[in-house]
């Protein structure tokens, strides 16, 4: 099966007010992939919020720096984010989970109705 390229760089309209997004159990900001294979900026972009790849390891075919997820996400508890992405450079949809402690994220993706998911681990750089 192919990797979900988007997701892993990051593997978020927008169902919360901009001040909640900016408590401390945030996705907002730099995230580095745990592979350390990739670099992303979470960020708001029109009635989304969006990840965007800000470095890609040399090398890498399937990804590249500028590539955009577009996130519909709420909060679903303490620095807990549900909804969907959309990789607009693979006319993919799939469900997200994002589970933000401190320093730390987990992003969840899956796509053929849940039945194949993939999770990937982040930290949160400066």
């Amino acid at each position: 099966m192919k990797r979900f390229p988007l997701l892993m760089t990051f593997t978020i309209g927008l169902g919360l007010a901009m001040p909640a997004l900016a408590e401390a159990e945030s996705p907002m900001g730099e995230w580095a992939r745990g592979d350390g294979a990739a670099k992303v900026r979470i960020a708001p972009c029109g009635e989304n919020i969006c990840a965007t790849n800000t470095w890609i390891k040399p090398g890498t075919k399937s990804e590249k720096t500028g590539d955009v997820l577009v996130m519909t996400i709420s909060k679903d508890g303490q620095g807990t984010y549900k909804g969907s992405a959309f990789d607009p450079q693979r006319n993919m949809n799939f469900k997200l989970k994002l589970t933000v402690e401190g320093k730390s994220m987990t992003t969840r993706g899956c796509v053929l109705g849940g039945i194949v998911c993939k999770s990937v681990s982040w930290s949160k750089v400066k």
